[in-house]
């Protein structure tokens, strides 16, 4: 684990790195652009997987020159963050979704902020922005969102004098794996033990995964046309891309290699050149993927969700925009 601000070169001008030590157990490494003059009103930005807080360097200057003071952390789990377990066995209630939240509320209060003007999420780091914004609306007031929000699970309702629903047969996993093409959910995939060692040692190296990765959700993979599914089913699930719905017997770095641009797409990028995404591969290189997978451990694992319930309904018709990377 690093405990030093990520050097200097590496960041667009006008942001700075550096720690908000203390919050929530957590060390909190941060990206900030519009620091000064001291009163800005705040925009925090979150991270989705395998993302950092670099992610948002090109989002921040432009926040910065409308007058706000724009933060990024690496969230749990993530770069130079510390405080968290980068251990497969490790308890997963630090990695409960209400936890991230209070992660964020605590970055904003120790900034000495009572309220803030948005919270802003891409992939992951979207749920844990609308459910900020949903258990404390007097702090994250508004809301920006690249990935879908669907809301608390329900309570089941009107079971009284009722015999409980049988489970699913065949579950989802079952019928993703009986279809001709068989295939399997990411997010489960992610949750599995191989999981960080299949990618920190995958044949490619992470700086290549990465580049492959990225390339697959973006809008230059020409394949890339999202649209919505009938209905959760494991025909419907396996018109997504195999970033999303892999095909059985592969992980994801066999997922995204399929897809890797050529070396002609690579030097064209202007998006994400190879000095960035060496940014992106030290950090992670340096920690292990098993933080960011924890995410999904809890999320997969089911043990959480109850308390979720308890909080106020509330549905998003936003839609998914490429990667942040």
């Amino acid at each position: 684990m690093f405990a030093t601000p990520l050097e200097t070169a590496t960041l667009p001008p006008g942001i700075r790195s550096r720690f908000v030590r203390g919050v929530n157990g957590l060390d909190i490494h941060i990206l900030e652009a519009g620091y000064v003059p001291a009163g800005r009103a705040l925009v925090l930005l979150l991270h989705g997987f395998p993302e950092i807080a670099y992610s948002w360097r090109k989002v921040m200057p432009a926040l910065a020159e409308a007058g706000f003071h724009a933060v990024a952390p690496d969230q749990r789990g993530y770069g130079r963050t510390t405080g968290w377990s980068p251990d497969f066995d490790t308890d997963l209630r630090p990695w409960r979704t209400l936890n991230a939240v209070r992660d964020a509320l605590g970055l904003v209060a120790a900034l000495g902020h009572r309220s803030i003007h948005a919270v802003v999420g891409n992939d992951f780091g979207a749920g844990i922005a609308a459910w900020c914004a949903l258990v404390r609306p007097d702090v994250f007031r508004s809301l920006a969102l690249m990935t879908p929000f669907g809301g608390p699970p329900d309570l089941p309702f009107a079971t009284d004098g009722k015999e409980p629903a049988p489970p699913a047969t065949p579950t989802i996993h079952e019928a993703l794996a009986s279809l001709p093409r068989p295939r399997k959910h990411y997010q489960w995939y992610y949750a599995t033990r191989p999981a960080n060692a299949q990618i920190m040692h995958c044949r490619q190296g992470v700086h290549n995964f990465l580049r492959a990765y990225y390339h697959h959700k973006s809008a230059d993979w020409k394949g890339n046309k999202p649209h919505r599914l009938a209905g959760w089913t494991a025909e419907e699930l396996a018109k997504m891309p195999t970033y999303y719905i892999m095909d059985l017997f592969d992980d994801m770095p066999a997922a995204v290699g399929k897809e890797m641009p050529s070396a002609a797409e690579i030097a064209a990028n202007q998006w994400l050149t190879e000095a960035e995404l060496a940014v992106y591969a030290g950090e992670w290189q340096r920690t292990g993927f098993q933080g960011g997978l924890n995410w999904y451990r809890s999320r997969t694992s089911g043990t959480f969700e109850g308390e979720l319930q308890l909080l106020p309904g509330a549905r998003s018709t936003c839609h998914r925009s490429s990667s942040a990377a």
